[in-house]
């Protein structure tokens, strides 16, 4: 699509294949490509690394909350896609959108609102900061207690 030379590739590590239907929540890290059909809620449980594609025969009857999100096919729920948002021409999302950064092709379809939730990716910026070591004047690792380590 538009920006896929930006992207970071991600491994696909969950395949629903063609034929394939799921009744419950799916729960997944890393990437997830779906050709079957999922009624239930699909969720990415590693924040940073949450990648979805759904394809053209893709079907999601529930709610989709992944950081990284490329549709072809339909969802019946909204989508929280809290980094990136791919719709393609086949697209179809029954339900609100939220999104920070949205990219739509022509022919693409939303029958819900469209949320524009600038700073999640600047909130996430914050806690891997809050996250990094800490270092004094010197350039030494500084402990969490604040006194450098002697």
């Amino acid at each position: 699509m538009f920006g896929s030379n930006r992207r970071k590739h991600v491994a696909i590590q969950t395949l629903i294949g063609a034929g394939t239907r799921i009744n419950g929540d799916l729960h997944f890290e890393g990437g997830c490509h779906i050709d079957g059909v999922v009624h239930g809620s699909v969720v990415s449980d590693r924040y940073p690394e949450g990648y979805l594609s759904l394809s053209e025969d893709g079907r999601v009857e529930g709610s989709v909350s992944v950081p990284r999100v490329i549709l072809n096919g339909t969802v019946q729920g909204d989508v929280h896609a809290s980094e990136h948002v791919e719709l393609g021409t086949t697209a179809r999302v029954v339900g609100d959108l939220y999104y920070e950064l949205l990219e739509m092709v022509a022919g693409a379809e939303v029958n819900g609102k469209l949320i524009h939730e600038p700073g999640a990716t600047k909130e996430k910026q914050k806690l891997q900061a809050r996250l990094q070591p800490k270092t004094d004047d010197k350039g030494e690792t500084v402990p969490a207690s604040g006194v450098p380590a002697s």
